[in-house]
């Protein structure tokens, strides 16, 4: 099954953030069509605090490090996106505990209370055109992989290959939250954002661990 450390979380953080600064711009695109034109921005500055954050070494716990993160990003990001990332690390790391490494069902429950830490904040369901639909796609792949027997790398690579499959299909959907729905029928036609930044989340996550395996 193999198991998942904090210096491969690290790299997944790092990871994380090298994908977001690259792709800002992308992201900063897909939010002016929906949203406030920030998500890019607002991401990019935030991981880059994470970065700063954690260049002095990473903690030796799986709980401290996504708490720092979470911590980091609830501080330096504005919008929605700060507090929605936020929770989502530090959901995960209290999930996780004060260990030093997760095997496969415990990284995937984990993850799992970072999505239950961002439904109850953000209060989204499927098909409201948020991070939700790619997130929760993402941990039940995961789930499922985990289930059938497969390997942790197996299984975060399903996780995001369906966290992909969740952000092209909220292309046609209308927002009914946040500052979408405020479009209407117009927010159709587009993709979300924070489903798109969430894609990315799981896809490192998922090259972090196979490099690794």
């Amino acid at each position: 099954m193999g198991a998942v450390d904090t210096v491969v979380l690290a790299d997944w953080v790092a990871r994380f953030g090298a994908a977001v600064t690259e792709k800002r711009d992308w992201l900063t695109e897909l939010d002016s069509a929906i949203g406030d034109a920030d998500h890019g921005a607002n991401m990019a500055r935030g991981m880059s605090a994470v970065g700063e954050k954690l260049s002095a070494g990473a903690p030796g716990k799986v709980d401290e490090l996504l708490k720092t993160v979470g911590m980091t990003l609830v501080s330096s990001v504005g919008g929605a996106s700060g507090p929605l990332y936020g929770t989502f690390f530090l959901r995960t790391g209290m999930a996780a505990g004060p260990v030093s490494e997760l095997d496969g069902p415990a990284l995937a429950a984990a993850l799992r209370a970072g999505l239950d830490g961002i439904v109850a904040r953000g209060k989204a369901e499927a098909g409201d055109k948020t991070m939700f639909d790619a997130m929760a796609p993402a941990a039940d792949a995961m789930d499922a992989a985990l289930a059938a027997g497969s390997s942790v790398a197996e299984a975060t690579r399903a996780a995001a290959d369906a966290a992909a499959a969740g952000r092209d299909a909220t292309l046609p959907l209308v927002a009914r939250k946040g500052r979408a729905s405020y479009l209407g029928e117009r927010s159709a036609g587009h993709l979300d954002p924070g489903a798109a930044s969430t894609a990315i989340l799981f896809d490192t996550l998922a090259a972090a661990v196979a490099d690794t395996a």
